[in-house]
């Protein structure tokens, strides 16, 4: 990771909430308090960060993908860009409760989602009445804004990562039901106990979400590498294994029996006694 400390100050990611809204939790990543807002101490922050790309890193390559998650407006395009980029799934338009405690109602509603798709591709919709048709299409809308993101998800959730855990309350309180890893960039105004791998940093300015989160993208990326040459490497295995079976086995052959010739005079006594 190459994030310097000058970087950080640069993007505004040490400025805090002001002191009222001040969580006694991150007290021990506060390094000053001045102008009435609270200072975050950037040595800690970026031992955080760095703390976070390894373990997404170490998890993405070992084959589980991460849920990226913001949805306020500093961080919805941001989160989009990066979590497409890297193709992993992502929430920013809303949270859908129940997304991660309650999975297979989600997945029957995108399995709806994904047959009004076909029926548009297909032509299907338009054969039906205009009335049922606008019907249709409205849900597709509200679909769209709802499972954007979370359609294609194929691999196992390893991880989630999230923007703001005080406006993502409900999808942290999930994530936490079903022990699932948080890394999260959590703001002075927050409880850092919650999230498993806390950033302690600036939630609110675009420049200092949009520094963490490409921090955050390339340990993923690094990770994909990684699976990727994980998955070579076992498929040239197997193709190994499956020549070996292949080679045939050296063939032995039988030696010839040995013939003994009988005497002529031992054929004869038996005849005479006979």
């Amino acid at each position: 990771m190459n994030l310097k400390i000058q970087d950080l100050l640069e993007s505004g990611v040490h400025l805090g909430h002001k002191l009222r809204r001040y969580n006694p939790k991150c007290k021990k990543f506060i390094f000053d308090q001045r102008y009435g807002i609270s200072i975050i101490d950037i040595e800690k922050t970026q031992a955080q960060i760095e703390d976070a790309c390894n373990f997404l890193e170490r998890l993405v390559a070992s084959g589980k993908d991460v849920l990226f998650i913001g949805t306020k407006k500093q961080s919805q395009e941001t989160v989009r860009e990066a979590a497409t980029t890297c193709q992993m799934p992502f929430a920013v338009n809303r949270w859908m409760g129940g997304t991660l405690t309650n999975h297979s109602t989600i997945e029957r509603s995108i399995k709806k989602y994904k047959k009004y798709m076909a029926m548009e591709t297909d032509g299907t919709l338009a054969k039906l009445p205009k009335k049922e048709v606008s019907a249709i299409r409205r849900e597709m809308s509200r679909m769209l804004r709802n499972f954007e993101g979370i359609v294609e998800m194929k691999n196992p959730l390893g991880a989630v990562f999230i923007i703001d855990t005080k406006n993502e309350a409900i999808a942290l309180s999930e994530a936490n039901r079903i022990n699932l890893p948080v890394v999260a960039l959590v703001d002075t105004n927050a409880d850092p106990s919650l999230v498993d791998y806390p950033i302690i940093g600036n939630d609110d300015s675009t420049r200092s979400i949009r520094i963490i989160v490409e921090s955050i993208v390339d340990a993923v990326q690094q990770g994909i590498s990684q699976r990727k040459v994980q998955i070579q490497d076992r498929d040239n295995s197997s193709l190994k294994n499956e020549d070996v079976k292949e080679e045939q086995l050296p063939v032995t052959v039988p030696s010839q029996k040995e013939t003994v010739e009988i005497p002529a005079s031992f054929s004869t006594d038996v005849d005479e006694n006979t």
